[in-house]
């Protein structure tokens, strides 16, 4: 069965409502060249069963239990501000949470760990391996629950490695994901395709929304395909940070979407902002492997600085976007 929905670029399409209705075979982690080879060809994979199930219940178990009761604030991915919950009408968390490896542990013990268990997972990291080349490290991870419906983009905009393209998104279903609540759409092989680069007359300071129309223009000059994969739970979608995509609207606003997102980037690369600049990591070792950790709320530090920023929040905004604008003029 197929399931109609409006694709980002205004054209209707049909997607598929459970795996069994793909018409693609993706590669397994049996063939981990095969796997590269799909990711490189088409700038994305699924591979299917990656994440243990049972994790994927405890993890949304935990959240359920620590983080959605909690009435405080906690830095949010699309804003990169501390906020309270943003609930949906059915109750879900709307504004997702940034960096769950690096959430309060006074509030949030058992979540912060079991979310850097996660995107440090072993088969997780032997994905990223085959993909990559070679190790990868973590320089951000997400949780999402409700659909904030994302535009279309490309990571690279935004986050990257300095090597452009050599970031790759991991995106973890925590449970079946219904097609009309809000599924992970791709355009494949988009990433062969250039966009303008995040500076000058089409820098995110002065004019994220040409940004965003140029991207809808490129997939329409080009034809591109839109794909929307069904995803169940333990299944994890890949992709190059050159690759145009985002979230499609939400038609079942009864169905949450729960997922955690992570990005890697190789461990010879140095992480790069805005197209412009490197960014210092601040680097710990879990499971082996190497994981940003900005804005660690385990520090005193940091704690207050998320006390002022929630006290004079205006001010905190006009300070980050003047540096914004100096760094992408």
């Amino acid at each position: 069965m197929m399931f109609s929905i409006p694709a980002p670029h205004g054209e209707r399409i049909e997607i598929p409502t459970i795996p069994s209705d793909e018409t693609i075979i993706y590669p397994t982690m049996a063939d981990p060249g095969a796997v590269r080879d799909y990711y490189d060809r088409e700038g994305y994979v699924v591979v299917r069963g990656l994440v243990d199930r049972r994790a994927c219940d405890e993890m949304r178990a935990v959240f359920d239990g620590e983080v959605k009761p909690f009435e405080g604030y906690i830095y949010r991915q699309a804003s990169a501000n501390p906020e309270r919950h943003v609930r949906t009408q059915f109750g879900y968390m709307l504004n997702s949470i940034l960096n769950i490896h690096a959430v309060d542990p006074r509030f949030f013990p058992t979540f912060r760990r079991h979310g850097a268990d996660l995107i440090t997972s072993a088969p997780l990291q032997s994905a990223v391996r085959a993909i990559l080349g070679e190790a990868g490290k973590i320089v951000q991870s997400m949780y999402f629950e409700g659909n904030p419906a994302t535009w279309a983009h490309q990571d690279t905009y935004y986050l990257d490695s300095e090597k452009l393209g050599m970031m790759a998104g991991v995106w973890i279903a925590l449970e079946d994901i219904a097609p009309g609540s809000g599924r992970f759409f791709i355009y494949p092989r988009s990433h062969l395709v250039d966009l303008a680069l995040n500076r000058g007359s089409m820098s995110i300071a002065s004019n994220h929304a040409g940004y965003k129309k140029q991207v809808i223009d490129i997939i329409r000059q080009n034809g591109l395909e839109c794909r929307a994969p069904a995803l169940r739970k333990g299944d994890v979608l890949f992709w190059s940070s050159k690759t145009i995509h985002g979230s499609m609207e939400t038609t079942q606003p009864e169905r949450s979407r729960s997922s955690v997102t992570a990005h890697y980037i190789p461990v010879s690369t140095r992480f790069l902002q805005y197209q412009t600049r490197i960014k210092p990591l601040s680097l710990s070792t879990i499971n082996g492997m190497q994981v940003h950790t900005p804005k660690d709320l385990a520090s005193p530090i940091h704690r207050l600085v998320m006390g002022l920023e929630t006290r004079f929040p205006r001010a905190f905004t006009s300070v980050k976007n003047a540096a914004v604008r100096v760094v992408t003029r």
